[in-house]
């Protein structure tokens, strides 16, 4: 029995075996989705409040000139339309690492890494569960945006899929890196709004950047260091069939940096070793 166990990891996993780690992992994440509805209802509130609020009153004091990838003046609301999209992905990722931490206070995530799977795999896995979500999310907030004469090509609702899907692995990555180290849960709320509201607003998402270099050169600098800023830029140009070189290289080397990162971080002889059963210090 021991040399069959021990010849059968010697000669890995099977391509099935993969498929069905993964399927298990995304499925429960999706049960995990459906059973927590306020979680959807939530994702989008926020959105919505900057679509129908904000920028009803912003509208008329921020000018948009013709910037690319737009050819016409726009309205405000189109213009911060993919910022929106990209804010679901950001406290989808977040909310996603929340439960990791959750799983690790349980002892579910220690089971999960300890597993003959390799850990990166797991990770991973776990990271596309979590931005297959946030895609449901953003296209049923596009839906809805459509009534408020929101508009993209419509070429524009299948060649942004691309962009979402790296977009919300990057910021999934970093959640999952910054869960790593958070031991726990009461502390995961002050932690994420540190992160949060600092990535969003200094960003493209609310105000071109021009308008920023207008009133702080150094905040200009900022919002260009900023992730998010590349991965608003990525799904707008997207929206309109084009391509921004500069932030598809930006958010793909972040989401290679985060990823690596997390697989080290959540290394059960590096971190969950020090740690109780409970997730608490021993």
């Amino acid at each position: 029995m021991t040399t069959t166990t021990i010849s059968d990891r010697a000669r890995g996993f099977t391509v099935g075996e993969y498929i069905t780690c993964l399927t298990g992992i995304v499925w429960r994440e999706g049960l995990r989705f459906l059973h927590q509805r306020e979680r959807f209802i939530s994702a989008l509130v926020r959105p919505l409040v900057w679509l129908f609020i904000f920028a009803a009153g912003f509208r008329q004091v921020l000018g948009i000139s013709i910037i690319p990838p737009y050819e016409t003046y726009i309205l405000y609301e189109v213009y911060i339309a993919p910022g929106l999209m990209a804010m679901i992905q950001l406290f989808n990722g977040m909310q996603s690492s929340l439960s990791m931490v959750y799983d690790r206070e349980m002892g579910n995530m220690r089971t999960l890494l300890v597993s003959p799977i390799p850990r990166w795999y797991l990770l991973f896995s776990k990271l596309l569960a979590g931005t297959a979500v946030s895609l449901l999310q953003v296209y049923a907030f596009l839906l809805i945006a459509w009534f408020w004469d929101i508009e993209p090509p419509p070429i524009g609702y299948l060649t942004v899929l691309p962009a979402l899907v790296l977009s919300g692995l990057m910021l999934g990555a970093l959640g999952m890196l910054i869960s790593s180290g958070i031991k726990q849960l009461e502390n995961f709320a002050g932690v994420m709004n540190f992160v949060i509201f600092p990535m969003f607003f200094a960003s493209s998402a609310l105000y071109p950047l021009w308008r920023v270099q207008e009133g702080s050169p150094m905040l200009y600098y900022v919002c260009q260091a900023n992730p998010f800023t590349h991965a608003v830029e990525l799904i707008r140009f997207a929206l309109y069939g084009k391509i921004n070189w500069i932030s598809l290289a930006v958010v793909a080397g972040c989401t290679a940096v985060f990823m690596i990162g997390a697989i080290l971080a959540y290394d059960p002889s590096r971190g969950f070793s020090r740690r109780g059963p409970a997730g608490g210090e021993t």
